[in-house]
């Protein structure tokens, strides 16, 4: 066993401290892209390069704002769901909200990664010292939290390990983004410009090919393309079940995937599913009747994120809130419905349909009745064509990154709790 001393974190770490929300009213604050400002829904990756709202350079000079360095840790002290304790690492400077609890580690006592991965590793711990009314966590009580440390060349030989492991995994990240804006540009080439290769592999609208006037788009297609409703296109539309009289959660190592799940990059997060047992997955396959080739939607939000699913699912399934949809394949291919279903217009269409009152979602018959333009079948088929070895390489880089997923997460805890020694 690993030779470690025990420390509360404000002991090796010289500030732990959150940020705040400058006034939303003063525009002066905000229309500028100065300075990242970082909410708890981001926390819980490895290392964030970029946030989705920004601060002005004022906002820092008038307010109490602090910004934090590269190599920060932030902490989430309250988010929905799983959100609380989560952790990341600022991989650039940024600023932040109230939520977020952040550590500078000073490099004289520990190595920032390692204590990343301690507090990683340490999730459930963190999320015990929540209190009050809405059962948050407080900067105070991560002060007093305790790390146990070893030597810092140890440190930094564990977090080198475990870091080469999220380095990878977060390359392979970036390379399935890129290969996911190739499809979608695809898409956007051939079916939104309509410079679709011709007959002699000219693109269509750009070289003069024949447009006509679409009364229900307001607007000109190709010749020889409809107009159709999305029943005419797909075979079926199911969904998961509802755990409630139904069957028990956590009981079983079958993943129960729900909305949470799927990614905006059009992928399976499997490593917070909820479990079932087989008998479980049996009541909700009979519903469901996923298989390779369907696609699956979100349908409550975030709505319009989408799965296509390429392996014959055998350790998963899914939920109320996920509806698997069936290309009827004499007319499109999955390929197909797949880049039409992520596309904005068509998401932008069925995030209008939504319904209800505190979680906004599309009923089935809503999405049957969409309009979409529907290309001859050879255009669909030579599209999928293109499109085939991107996501077939796709799935191949997303199964690396579950094993790498998984390796690092089954030695964290051991690394951690010096049950395995490095030489």
């Amino acid at each position: 066993m690993l030779e470690m001393k025990k420390y509360k974190l404000s002991e090796i770490a010289s500030f732990i401290g959150s940020g705040m929300t400058p006034l939303r009213s003063n525009e002066n604050y905000w229309n500028s892209k100065d300075y990242p400002w970082l909410k708890t829904e981001q926390l819980g990756e490895y290392q964030i390069f970029d946030t989705s709202e920004y601060i002005s350079k004022v906002a820092l000079e008038e307010t109490n704002l602090k910004l934090f360095p590269k190599n920060t840790l932030s902490v989430a002290m309250y988010g929905e769901g799983k959100t609380r304790g989560n952790v990341s690492i600022l991989a650039e400077q940024m600023t932040t909200n109230q939520a977020c609890c952040n550590i500078i580690v000073d490099n004289k006592f520990a190595n920032y990664k390692f204590v990343y991965y301690w507090l990683k590793n340490s999730y459930y711990k963190l999320r015990s010292l929540s209190s009050g009314i809405r059962n948050n966590l407080n900067s105070e009580d991560i002060k007093k939290f305790e790390i146990n440390l070893p030597s810092l060349p140890t440190q930094q030989k564990i977090a080198a390990v475990l870091s080469s492991l999220d380095d990878k995994i977060a390359l392979n990240k970036k390379i399935n983004a890129k290969l996911e804006a190739m499809a979608k540009r695809l898409y956007d080439y051939w079916f939104v410009q309509f410079d679709y290769p011709d007959k002699n592999g000219k693109p269509y609208k750009t070289s003069g090919g024949k447009m006509v006037w679409n009364e229900v788009l307001k607007r000109k297609i190709p010749k020889g393309w409809e107009v159709v409703e999305m029943s005419s296109v797909i075979k079926q539309i199911n969904t998961g079940l509802n755990p409630r009289d139904n069957f028990i959660l956590g009981n079983g190592k079958i993943k129960y995937v729900t909305v949470k799940n799927l990614t905006e990059e059009g992928h399976i997060d499997f490593s917070n599913c909820d479990l079932v047992n087989s008998e479980a997955q049996k009541i909700i396959h009979e519903r469901s009747q996923i298989q390779k080739g369907d696609i699956l939607f979100a349908s409550i939000c975030p709505l319009g994120r989408c799965y296509l699913i390429q392996d014959s699912p055998e350790d998963w399934d899914i939920n109320e809130s996920v509806f698997s949809i069936r290309p009827n394949i004499d007319k499109i291919t999955s390929e197909f419905l797949y880049t039409l279903l992520r596309e904005a217009y068509y998401v932008k269409k069925m995030t209008q349909k939504a319904t209800g009152s505190i979680f906004k979602g599309i009923r089935i018959n809503d999405i049957e009745k969409i309009e979409i333009v529907l290309p001859p079948k050879e255009v669909i088929n030579a599209f999928s064509k293109k499109t085939l070895p991107i996501f077939n390489y796709q799935l191949t880089i997303q199964k690396e990154i579950q094993k790498l997923t998984d390796l690092r997460d089954r030695l964290l805890p051991l690394l951690m709790n010096g049950q395995v020694e490095l030489e």
